[in-house]
């Protein structure tokens, strides 16, 4: 039985909540708008300012969204208050990001720089060696950071390549001399 899918979900005072049709959630906040449909296995209620995620059948399906869209919901009353945020750290001499308008230019040691066309809803901030992705939707902004990383994955011999901020390379030893 989901324990996620019986917390109710806190609605803060900047954050306007609509449920259409008990499945058709629209938020709206100081970040901007968020749309998203659930199945109709679940059905989604507004309570005295807080969301309740109920399900309507018992079978193994409506289980499982059950949980899944209460999280959803929470993630976007998140996303249009306060937004998310993924940092990624550039190891490794010569290797370098910059900002050239909508594209992310990074310099990873191949023999050609790798352009990297910003996505709408998402912000990029370089600064030094640290790549600062932002936006609203916590699942496009791990995908656009995932995307950013798979460009030069770092290296367990050398820790060169990019890498999230928190993330813990376990480091390799190399050949063993004589």
């Amino acid at each position: 039985m989901s324990r996620i899918g019986k917390l109710p979900v806190e609605i803060p005072d900047k954050v306007k909540v609509n449920i259409e049709n008990g499945n058709v959630v629209k938020v709206e906040g100081p970040l901007g708008k968020m749309e998203r449909k659930f199945p109709d296995a679940v059905e989604i209620v507004m309570e005295d300012n807080k969301i309740i995620v109920k399900k309507k059948t018992d079978n193994r399906f409506a289980k499982a969204m059950w949980g899944t869209a209460r999280a959803l919901i929470n993630n976007m009353v998140i996303g249009v208050s306060k937004g998310f945020e993924k940092k990624l750290e550039i190891n490794g001499v010569g290797y370098r990001a910059e900002l050239k308008g909508k594209v992310l230019n990074l310099t990873l040691g191949y023999s050609h720089p790798i352009e990297y066309p910003i996505p709408e809803d998402i912000e990029i901030k370089v600064d030094r060696n640290i790549i600062i992705v932002k936006g609203k939707d916590k699942e496009k902004v791990g995908q656009v950071a995932a995307i950013i990383r798979s460009f030069r994955k770092p290296d367990p011999y050398k820790l060169k390549g990019i890498k999230y901020v928190d993330e813990v390379i376990i480091r390799k030893a190399g050949k063993a001399g004589k």
